[in-house]
């Protein structure tokens, strides 16, 4: 498991910072998720427009409490960006899968675009649909 006080040796590649993120979710370790989140940086979110960095932590670090797993699905690295689709499981046991683009400069999380993804098990059956937020 990794130190809250640095980032170990090999882990400072934009793939493993943002697996090092997503374990101080579950593991709870503000410490870690300081280091790892540089000063300049912005979240984004259907419900956050570039809030800065001492926003996300008033706002969303609180729910690290709720955080039980992440199964990555994808990791994708293109340059300084992570493309990072996983499954979530909160502590209640209820699953989700979201999507996000984690920005990663200097072995720090400069840039966080989130895409709520769905409930799992999914509300439609395959090859189904729901009609939740149609539009006339």
């Amino acid at each position: 498991m990794a130190s809250s006080a640095y980032i170990p040796a090999g882990q400072d590649d934009p793939i493993s910072v943002a697996k090092l993120c997503y374990r101080a979710y579950v593991d709870k370790d503000r410490p870690l998720i300081e280091r790892l989140i540089a000063d300049d940086f912005h979240f984004t979110s259907p419900l956050d427009n570039r809030i800065n960095r001492n926003t996300y932590f008033e706002r969303c670090w609180p729910n690290s409490a709720n955080s039980a797993d992440f199964n990555f699905v994808h990791l994708v690295q293109l340059g300084e960006r992570v493309f990072v689709t996983y499954e979530g499981r909160d502590t209640s046991g209820k699953a989700f899968r979201n999507t996000e683009i984690l920005t990663v400069r200097d072995s720090k999380l400069v840039d966080v675009e989130v895409y709520f993804g769905w409930t799992l098990p999914h509300a439609a059956a395959a090859g189904s649909f729901t009609n939740e937020g149609e539009q006339a």
